[in-house]
């Protein structure tokens, strides 16, 4: 037996795990989700209840301006998101097997 060859066995058994892909943590990336759909879905509700007041007479009507800015702001980037993920989706479709 070489030598050589043992030591680069020896090398290799050392060095697999380093080389091993680390698989994703999909609950990290269901929770961020998770908080991004929450934080969304707040929003709608601040703006909600703010146009609610202001046509009660209890608030400003800067202030409801200012909460629909935000929820237009988050329903536009949510479309963005959404447009983006189909695409990617397509691009996946058109793959040759």
């Amino acid at each position: 037996m070489d030598v050589r060859s043992l030591y680069a066995a020896q090398g290799y058994a050392a060095n697999l795990p380093a080389a091993k892909p680390q698989p994703a943590d999909g609950a990290a990336i269901g929770h961020g989700l998770a908080a991004a759909a929450q934080t969304f879905e707040a929003t709608l509700r601040t703006a909600e209840a703010q146009a609610h007041a202001t046509m009660a007479g209890d608030s400003d009507p800067h202030s409801l301006v200012h909460a629909l800015a935000q929820s237009e702001l988050a329903v536009e980037t949510a479309v963005a998101v959404r447009d983006k993920v189909v695409e990617a989706y397509q691009e996946i479709l058109r793959m040759p097997v």
